[in-house]
């Protein structure tokens, strides 16, 4: 809450190219003037992982006070000032900036072309900002630019700006309403569509499995038998054809157990993870705050570890795997060491190019001690109540004491082959 001729602070945040949201650097990366010992802000884990670094402008903005025409600073263009801008403005560079959290955007120049039909490269010099307040709220924020001006090196910029206040009627709960495309979401979804297809699937799979129960229920019971001698089985065999050929090797515990085992249970708890975060964006509002999403995603996977490791332990005692302290580990460590190696990666190459993608050394230790401290151990007990709940296995086909040998593989058929196509 505010009080008139209150400090409104203008945060500057990032730049970067509109057409690689993901390519973003510091604002004063670009040589845009500014006062020396500009106050952060610090966000929490999910806006520092965001690549956010808000900077105080230091532009007097006063609450309900406006300003025909302020002077931010006096820009002397030289050689390299005029190069950076006119990439920047090659690429289509855009900027963000927040007042009281309601985020503002707009583009760093343009290119324009002359009677030559030769391109210009101009820099926008004035920023307009309209303000719109309830009481003592303020409520919306937008941002428009003038004068653009040509970049000549040796030349001289007044930087300037504008603020008008203006009183509304929205109330501060519904502030964010305006970046939310409801008649979207409103006109767009059919929900009765949605449902109607979702039950006939479901009324069209039962029906299908019910069909396939009572056409195979004899074979079932055939292969399931424990009284088999060696000659009623070559017997079998030999008048079996198709799928059927399969039917003693469907239940044979596959090579890799303990792998395939951890992949089964990172993908359940990924998918529990993803439900969850819908489920609170659709119930709370995370489009609030900054780096709010990705917050919730951290905190939630390492509070869903115990799915992944309950889901592993069960499909691995169910195998009759043996290595359980390999099982564990592995279900515990693969994906969070499969995401610190890619993470690793991108790290380095936005380090060198001096990207705020670049996640700080302290944010690493935060989220190595959330693994570390919560979500290992999680995956470890839940891997202990799944070897320990999961039942007896109960296959609906006996598995052979020697394995079916596999044909030869055509060249085109190897998964190198299927791989490239």
């Amino acid at each position: 809450m505010y009080q008139a001729d209150d400090l409104v602070t203008l945060w500057v945040n990032k730049v970067g190219p509109y057409n690689n949201p993901q390519e973003t650097y510091n604002y004063y990366s670009l040589p845009f003037c500014h006062a020396s010992g500009n106050t952060h802000k610090w966000g929490g884990l999910g806006e520092v992982l965001g690549g956010n670094e808000l900077i105080d402008s230091q532009i007097d903005l006063r609450f309900q006070k406006n300003v025909d025409k302020g002077s931010i600073c006096v820009l002397e263009l030289d050689e390299t000032k005029v190069k950076k801008f006119k990439d920047a403005i090659e690429n289509n560079y855009w900027f963000e900036f927040f007042i009281d959290d309601l985020p503002l955007w707009g583009f760093v120049g343009e290119l324009h072309t002359d009677r030559n039909s030769d391109n210009k490269h101009v820099l926008y010099t004035h920023k307009n900002i309209n303000i719109k307040h309830n009481k003592d709220r303020i409520i919306h924020v937008n941002l428009s630019q003038e004068s653009p001006k040509p970049l000549e090196a040796g030349r001289t910029l007044d930087m300037t700006y504008s603020v008008k206040w203006e009183p509304t009627n929205i109330s501060f709960a519904h502030r964010f309403d305006v970046y939310l495309d409801y008649p979207f979401f409103e006109h767009q979804i059919h929900w009765f569509s949605i449902f109607n297809s979702f039950m006939m699937v479901i009324f069209l799979t039962g029906l299908v499995s019910m069909i396939l129960m009572r056409t195979l229920r004899n074979d079932y019971a055939k292969y399931a038998r424990d009284d088999d001698d060696l000659e009623t089985l070559e017997r079998d065999v030999s008048e079996e054809s198709g799928w059927k050929l399969v039917h003693g090797d469907v239940f044979r515990p596959p090579h890799y157990l303990a792998l395939i085992s951890a992949l089964v249970g990172t993908g359940a708890q990924l998918a529990l993870l993803v439900l969850l975060v819908i489920l609170l964006a659709i119930v709370g509002t995370l489009y609030v705050g900054r780096g709010a999403i990705v917050t919730t995603f951290i905190v939630c996977y390492a509070l869903t570890s115990f799915i992944s490791g309950y889901v592993s332990g069960a499909m691995y005692s169910r195998n009759s795997g043996k290595s359980w302290i390999k099982s564990m580990i592995l279900t515990a460590s693969l994906f969070p060491f499969l995401c610190f190696g890619i993470g690793f990666i991108l790290n380095t190459i936005a380090i060198f190019y001096g990207s705020l993608a670049a996640i700080p050394f302290g944010t690493m230790v935060v989220v190595f001690v959330i693994w570390a401290f919560i979500s290992f151990p999680l995956a470890l007990l839940g891997t202990v109540f799944g070897r320990n709940w999961s039942g007896a296995p109960n296959n609906t086909c006996r598995v052979k004491t020697i394995p079916r040998p596999i044909p030869e593989e055509k060249w085109y058929l190897t998964p190198s082959v299927v791989s490239l196509m």
